[in-house]
């Protein structure tokens, strides 16, 4: 195991909680380098991501993901569970292609890295060995994993690391680059912005009963029901008094569960095998779920998405799941019931379409008021009015935000507090190019649109120029190295002919 304090480290191979192999459906998830890539391999790739998420590695996640898009997921869940697949991939071709240039971490170089991963820092920023111990302890076990997988995510970063500058070699920031981005970047501004609600347009809006059926009739086949499932099932897991263990003994509770669980879906996978009559043998109470969807799990399967997301991968053909690993045990699900989408009446989809209407509708409203407003505010700015004076010629109520600069986020030493302004680094966005008196196109929110207006922009500060600025032009050549990585990575899954299929 790693040594932090004295930097030693002795790598491992096996997993924290072992799998028994008999107990496991190795079917193909795709090909990379002509090797057939099962679901364990996937899977694994998935919990690794987890993992990297958990420690804060999320240049290195970024860069791995860089032209990643979501294909087909239509929930945050499902879309993480793509982000999971790609990443189980990619990390494939990055550790194949290092290995091809002859890159191979050293232990010091991975205890170096392990020691600057951001879930092990203080607020000053230096390593903290209780964080690193609470991690171990406490967040490793529910993954399956142990420290060696620590290390094994700092030696991908490695390898990372030194393939970007493998492929990135040459890349600069020229002067003028440098200083274009540093007065941007570090110039304070002080912004207004008037918001728009859609709600304010609740009451102008109505939709007929021909305007229903008219969008029923174009799009009869997006509305459908949602396909429901029921299972039952065992649960395996720490009794009370276990779930206060830590350490090695948490670990030695879980393995013996691990082997229960194994022993459990070995005698499943016998011909004419019953789930109750099992689980009767195993002494585990069965437990059933009411009809369930994707989008509203049943109750008794809340507290991991696992649960809900395994039960919607089983099959008449393959209705018994393999163990499910959770925070204090292990899920074994057994299919009982599907109940099919079906094509939803007029008269049932008509709530979903008054809403899409309605909602359609209100956006516009607001679109087109927040577009006349910024074109006047513009126009009325441009003669010398000052935004105060303007705004009370519209009937506007500007808000005026704490002044900032594009660089606050850079220089955080500590996660930030929830923002009371939770679409400011959008609007950041927007007026990052805009001086003084220029207004923003307008940008849509989660509840309207508002319209922001630069008031002031101040210069940099002198006296911090010159740090700040090799601090920025080192950000700007990591960030250009990472999106020539990202095309490597794309060529180089070509050439390993990465065949996959998406886990629906």
């Amino acid at each position: 195991m790693i040594v932090i304090t004295v930097l030693i480290i002795i790598s491992f191979s096996w997993f924290f909680v072992k799998t028994d192999p008999r107990a496991l459906r190795a079917t193909s998830a795709g090909k990379v380098y002509g090797h057939a890539v099962s679901d364990i391999e996937i899977e694994r790739g998935g919990r690794l991501f987890r993992l990297a998420r958990n420690l804060g590695m999320s240049e290195f996640l970024g860069d791995l993901l860089g032209q990643w898009r979501p294909q087909r997921a239509k929930t945050q869940s499902e879309a993480e569970r793509e982000a999971e697949h790609e990443f189980a991939i990619d990390l494939m071709v990055l550790r194949h292609e290092a290995d091809e240039l002859g890159i191979r971490p050293s232990t010091n170089q991975i205890a170096s890295v392990v020691t600057k991963m951001r879930a092990f820092r203080d607020d000053a920023g230096n390593f903290d060995l209780k964080k690193y111990n609470d991690v171990v302890q406490n967040a490793l076990g529910p993954l399956g994993f142990n420290e060696a997988q620590i290390e094994e995510l700092a030696g991908d970063q490695i390898r990372l690391d030194r393939i970007k500058e493998l492929v990135s070699t040459g890349v600069t920031v020229s002067p003028a680059e440098s200083k274009t981005n540093f007065e941007q970047v570090y110039s304070k501004l002080e912004v207004s912005v008037v918001r728009f609600k859609t709600s304010d347009f609740a009451n102008d809006v109505k939709i007929s009963d021909e305007e229903v059926a008219k969008y029923y009739e174009s799009a009869k086949d997006q509305f459908r029901s949602e396909e429901k499932r029921k299972v039952q099932f065992v649960a395996i897991t720490l009794s009370d008094a276990e779930k206060k263990l830590t350490g090695k003994e948490r670990v030695d509770a879980l393995q013996k569960l691990s082997d229960k669980a194994n022993d459990v879906v070995q005698a499943l996978s016998e011909k004419n095998a019953d789930f109750g009559a099992v689980a009767i043998k195993f002494q585990l109470p069965v437990n059933v779920t009411g009809d369930f969807t994707q989008a509203a799990p049943d109750p008794a399967l809340k507290q991991d998405s696992q649960l809900s997301q395994s039960a919607f991968q089983l099959s008449t053909d393959e209705p018994t799941s393999e163990p499910i690993q959770v925070a204090d045990g292990f899920y074994i699900l057994h299919l009982t019931a599907i109940t099919p989408a079906r094509p939803l009446t007029l008269e049932e989809a008509k709530p979903k379409i008054v809403e899409l209407l309605k909602g359609r509708k209100e956006r516009e409203l607001v679109t087109m008021r927040a577009t006349t407003v910024a074109h006047d505010l513009a126009e009325a700015l441009k003669t010398g009015d000052t935004l105060a004076k303007a705004a009370q010629k519209l009937n506007l109520k500007p808000e005026k935000l704490p002044p900032f600069s594009l660089a606050d986020e850079l220089e955080q030493k500590t996660p930030p507090t929830p923002d009371k302004t939770p679409d400011l680094p959008m609007i950041k966005n927007a007026v990052a190019d805009l001086q003084a008196n220029e207004v923003a196109d307008p940008l849509p929110t989660s509840d309207g649109a508002v319209v922001a207006v630069v008031e002031k922009r101040d210069p940099p500060d002198p006296a911090q120029a010159a740090a700040n600025r090799a601090s920025l032009n080192e950000r700007i050549l990591r960030g250009k190295r990472g999106i020539i990585f990202s095309e490597w990575l794309r060529e180089r899954r070509q050439a390993a002919g990465v065949q996959e299929t998406i886990a629906s």
